[in-house]
């Protein structure tokens, strides 16, 4: 039988380098791939303001979105002090790689803060790659549904959660034009991950894979 650190392993062997994007899955309408981040508004950004699920929390996270980019995390207390640490983390995570690609900043704060290791250097580079295609992120980006399934010694975990993408889509910088597309279950991703605490207590991806459509995820 396969031990708790072995079983987490093992389910994210294949998923080492397999890494969702943030932004629209759907087609555009203009033909580009669903592989390219949506974008985001070129704009003069607001003042930055904490995350509200992060408001509460010591040593929270501050994210710097302009007024067209809207984030919703719905995460859950389930009253166990480590899940919830590590839930906490990566509902942060998920908004620093969002932030990243708004910003077009491979290298921001918080994004260094809540990646590392391969899941790091991916994101660094697909921000840096889509920056360079003139796109950035607008629209309502949701997460749910966050669970912690399997913790091995206090020190990794194997995390899911969902990604409602309906209203975000990618944005051209120079024209602000919005690549607007038609919703589908394409658009509603289960994320799963793999985290690691630092020596500074924070959970941090490390490995990620994603599936589109995923019945757990989907919802009318």
């Amino acid at each position: 039988m396969l031990t708790t650190r072995r079983r987490v392993a093992a389910a994210f062997l294949l998923a080492a380098v397999t890494f969702s994007v943030a932004g629209c899955s759907s087609s555009s309408d203009d033909g580009s791939s669903s592989d390219e981040i949506a974008g985001a508004d070129a704009g003069e950004a607001g003042s930055p303001t904490p995350s509200a699920s992060a408001s509460a929390d010591n040593d929270a996270p501050t994210f710097d979105f302009p007024s067209d980019v809207k984030v919703s995390v719905e995460r859950e207390q389930t009253g166990d002090p480590t899940k919830d640490a590590i839930l906490r983390d990566v509902a942060y995570s998920a908004e620093a790689r969002l932030e990243g690609f708004v910003k077009g900043d491979g290298r921001a704060a918080n994004l260094s803060r809540y990646f590392a290791g391969p899941a790091l250097t991916y994101w660094s580079k697909r921000i840096a790659a889509v920056k360079q295609q003139g796109l950035t992120s607008t629209g309502s980006y949701r997460y749910y549904d966050f669970e912690v399934t399997d913790i091995a010694n206090g020190k990794t975990a194997a995390v899911r959660y969902c990604e409602d993408q309906r209203k975000a889509y990618s944005k051209e910088i120079k024209t602000d034009k919005v690549r607007r597309t038609q919703p589908s279950d394409d658009d509603f991703i289960e994320t799963t991950l793999q985290t690691a605490k630092n020596s500074r207590g924070d959970w941090q991806v490390q490995q990620a894979s994603w599936k589109k459509a995923a019945p757990s995820c989907v919802q009318g």
